[in-house]
């Protein structure tokens, strides 16, 4: 009997995802807002706000459409960006692994970009596109591509070699080859590669609205610092590490229901 209500407990609950799974977030949040209550509570600086006193300044923001507003001029480049990024980027790194040809001639460029701190080159954005939206959703761009475009040649690359080898031995044509074995196969790095796509996105937009046009998050950030309201400074922080955090998490669920483990990416 002892062993079969394990068995059960097991089977209601596959994913260890329990009260145990919802409790640990909730205890290590508790303990972040609460030593920022505290420290914010220390007479360390002004400019240090409590947790309460920022959640207040975020209700106000919310309350009088400011922080509405300012996401209606933020998300807008960044979806365009992350759009052109998912059908330029994943078409370019899936030829790149189709193609020797291709990937001889691009890939080490790829790689720099990659590694390169492509947010150092976003300020000249601006001498050749102004401040406008194109110069937002071009940050978005030079951020989220080289992480899209290496993750979908990488999944096209790691394609099993016994899996294309049985389809070839059905004389399987080279389009079936690609588009039952290895596009499959590579979903699961591509989606990976979406999601942190995603993920450089957000740094890119802020970046462009700190640095180059002052609208959006970006520009409550910065106008709030430099009238010396903090809370609200820090509810605009908080809002968009919290939004960028949750949309992360959705695609990661996302991405767990839609591929099985051994699939999956970064």
């Amino acid at each position: 009997m002892r062993g079969g209500s394990s068995f059960t407990l097991r089977a209601a609950n596959p994913t260890g995802c329990g009260a145990s799974g919802v409790g640990w977030p909730l205890v290590s949040f508790a303990l972040f807002f609460g030593g920022w209550e505290l420290l914010g509570r220390w007479p360390l600086s002004p400019a240090f706000p409590p947790f309460s006193a920022t959640a207040l300044a975020l209700g106000r923001m919310a309350a009088d459409g400011s922080l509405v507003r300012a996401y209606a001029s933020t998300l807008q480049p960044l979806l365009i960006g992350i759009v052109l990024c998912g059908a330029a980027g994943i078409g370019f790194g899936v030829a790149m692994g189709l193609s020797r040809t291709i990937e001889w001639a691009t890939l080490p460029l790829v790689v720099i970009l990659q590694a390169a701190p492509m947010a150092a080159i976003i300020p000249l954005i601006t001498y050749f596109y102004g401040i406008g939206l194109t110069a937002k959703v071009l940050a978005v761009v030079v951020l989220a591509a080289p992480v899209i475009v290496m993750n979908s040649y990488k999944g096209i690359r790691n394609a099993s070699p016994s899996l294309v080898e049985m389809c070839r031995s059905f004389l399987g044509t080279r389009r079936q080859q690609v588009v039952k074995v290895i596009l499959p196969h590579a979903g699961a790095l591509i989606f990976a590669g979406l999601r942190l796509g995603l993920a450089m996105g957000f740094v890119g937009v802020v970046i462009a609205e700190l640095l180059i046009t002052p609208t959006g998050v970006g520009d409550l950030i910065t106008y709030h610092g430099s009238v010396a309201d903090y809370a609200e400074m820090y509810a605009a922080i908080a809002s968009i590490v919290a939004l960028a955090a949750l949309a992360l998490h959705g695609l990661e669920r996302l991405e767990r229901r839609l591929f099985p483990p051994e699939m999956r990416g970064a």
